[in-house]
């Protein structure tokens, strides 16, 4: 659908959390109305029923990703519907119900629960400030097929993980920089270096507000049922714990003990091999 260059202005000024949900709707609207030109009064008379209707809107749960199945020309964890478990897993627990039972006041959209997926690394999602992110991995590994020694490898790695060892005519690949990106395995034409594992890591408890907070990554990597597996035993943790509309981010942070130890036999501890 086409949008007048004074629509799209004014939706560049929308919040970037409400920014997608607000587009469709818009859409929608003009759709309904057997248009295909979006136009700014469109967008004034859907913000008009919005707002009116805010508390509605709110559906207890979020659940984004960056582009979507088949869409990240970078995706590197595995090629599943990831995103609509989490969503079937989030709308059987009714958060909305919990939060009418538990917010002092109309209900907001920063008092939903929020999971966001990035399909590699470059997270353009933003994971990192959300109740729990989700970040495809591709893990890297080397195989006992010769090298030719090209560097292509270490010519793509953009954090220096790779580098070529001249005495063993071997890459080596440096764990504590390499963020399982899979690009050097795309590369490699020997096939020296593959990928050993496609899984999702982890991070717990990001938020923005007057007291922003990074969510914190767990260790190790995960297949799609220890993925919900994760996200139900934090939604459990949520429910047990938040009182009055507190966010997952602020329980994380003051229960960090007691969240881990709800996850403890999930964790994948490099540490503990």
């Amino acid at each position: 659908m086409e949008w007048s260059s004074e629509a799209g202005a004014v939706m560049r000024k929308v919040p970037f959390f409400v920014k997608k949900r607000v587009r469709k709707k818009v859409e929608e609207y003009v759709a309904g109305q057997g248009r295909g030109t979006v136009t700014v009064d469109d967008v004034y008379a859907v913000k008009k029923g919005y707002m009116e209707n805010l508390e509605k809107e709110v559906a207890g749960f979020r659940v984004e990703n960056c582009f979507g199945p088949g869409g990240c020309p970078n995706r590197a964890g595995p090629d599943e519907d990831l995103a609509g478990c989490i969503e079937s897993l989030l709308a059987g627990a009714d958060l909305r119900g919990f939060l009418k039972k538990t917010v002092n006041g109309p209900l907001k959209f920063h008092h939903e629960f929020t999971v966001t997926l990035a399909d590699c690394p470059n997270a353009c999602s933003r994971p990192q400030i959300r109740d729990i992110g989700i970040i495809g991995a591709a893990v890297p590994g080397l195989t006992d097929n010769p090298c030719s020694m090209c560097g292509q490898c270490a010519e793509i790695c953009k954090e220096d993980a790779v580098s070529l060892d001249e005495n063993r005519q071997m890459p080596q690949i440096d764990v504590s920089r390499c963020l399982d990106c899979g690009q050097c395995p795309g590369v490699c034409p020997t096939q020296t270096i593959e990928t050993i594992q496609r899984c999702y890591k982890i991070l717990l408890g990001g938020k923005l507000g007057r007291h922003p907070r990074l969510a914190q990554p767990l260790p190790g990597c995960y297949d799609a049922d220890e993925v919900l597996d994760i996200v139900k035993r934090c939604v459990d943790f949520y429910k047990k714990h938040s009182t009055g509309g507190k966010r997952f981010a602020q329980l994380a942070a003051e229960s960090g003990p007691e969240l881990m130890a709800a996850l403890a036999d999930l964790i994948h501890d490099p540490k503990k091999g």
